[in-house]
């Protein structure tokens, strides 16, 4: 029975306990402070796009807006199509006209790209599973992303060196 007393009066005592716990700080010690977030220190998307330097031979975007984009110091306005450091007008206008016809030219690139980053605008969009089918068939992966993003894919794929394609819509396409 001297146990189970002990217990009880332990028990009572554990909500003073607890409550003297959080309301004084330990002395000697200094108190904890919350750590930094790692995400913004870390993120590889804001070192790349502190990089104001570049080769002069490789693309990178700079900017964009609603309608186009800016790439070495030059405004595109409109869809583009980057393969192998060319850029190229790019006939889709809205998400819903990119087809594999309008990616056709893929059929006679070498060598393929490792990778197409599709940039559908302003929101990311669903891609259907016949354009799917023909990206993979050429032997390509696929990143369907906004095209904020995947401005910023292109820049890091690129600077890496590594053999990326970009399908872009201007930001302002919402649809």
């Amino acid at each position: 029975m001297a146990a189970a007393a002990r217990g009880q009066k332990a028990l009572g005592a554990l909500p003073r306990l607890v409550k003297s716990l959080r309301s004084e700080p330990v002395s000697g010690r200094a108190r904890l402070r919350p750590l930094p977030s790692l995400r913004r220190t870390f993120s590889l998307y804001d070192q790349i796009n502190l990089i104001d330097s570049f080769p002069e031979d490789q693309l990178r975007f700079q900017s964009y807006d609603d309608t186009g984009f800016n790439i070495n110091n030059v405004k595109y306005e409109g869809s583009l199509l980057i393969v192998e450091n060319k850029i190229m007008t790019w006939a889709p206008k809205t998400f819903s006209e990119i087809t594999a016809e309008s990616l056709s030219i893929f059929k006679v690139v070498h060598p393929i790209p490792e990778i197409l980053i599709l940039g559908c605008g302003r929101h990311i969009q669903p891609v259907s599973p016949e354009l799917r089918k023909f990206i993979r068939s050429i032997g390509m992966k696929l990143e369907s992303v906004d095209s904020r993003n995947a401005s910023s894919t292109y820049n890091i794929l690129n600077e890496e060196g590594r053999p990326v394609a970009a399908a872009v819509l201007p930001y302002g396409v919402t649809c």
